[in-house]
């Protein structure tokens, strides 16, 4: 048997960092941006001049979340909340999951090959530039 794994490269997670730079730039707040591969291992991170420095860890750390769930960070939050079936899931993994917006999983035929991370703006803010960068790919 042959078992193929497909992931994201260096120059995709470029192209998606890029992209999710450009939208930083247009709607406001600098920002921390990461890609993670298919393994949920960093592949690319840029901090914006000004962006926080706490949000480089949260970047990196929403693109881990969402590759590990496969899902949004957003709507992996909106399960996450007292008397939630995922409540507690952010003390998992050695604590470095992320339970607010701006984490999105990037996809390739249909499978998950690694996800975008953003943090340096408001919930909304992070999720239009994940969002932007995640089209890119």
């Amino acid at each position: 048997m042959t078992i193929k794994t497909e992931s994201v490269s260096l120059e995709d997670a470029r192209r998606v960092v890029a992209a999710g730079e450009a939208k930083a730039d247009e709607i406001g707040p600098p920002s921390n941006i990461a890609v993670v591969d298919v393994g949920g291992n960093l592949v690319a991170h840029i901090r914006m001049d000004e962006a926080w420095i706490g949000s480089v860890d949260i970047s990196i750390n929403k693109a881990f979340t969402s590759r590990a769930f496969d899902i949004t960070t957003a709507d992996l939050a909106a399960n996450a909340g007292p008397g939630e079936q995922f409540f507690g899931i952010n003390a998992s993994n050695n604590g470095r999951v992320m339970i607010f917006a701006g984490g999105v999983p990037l996809r390739h035929g249909g499978r998950i090959v690694g996800a975008v991370g953003v943090s340096g703006g408001s919930g909304e803010q992070d999720q239009t530039v994940a969002e932007a960068a995640a089209t890119a790919f």
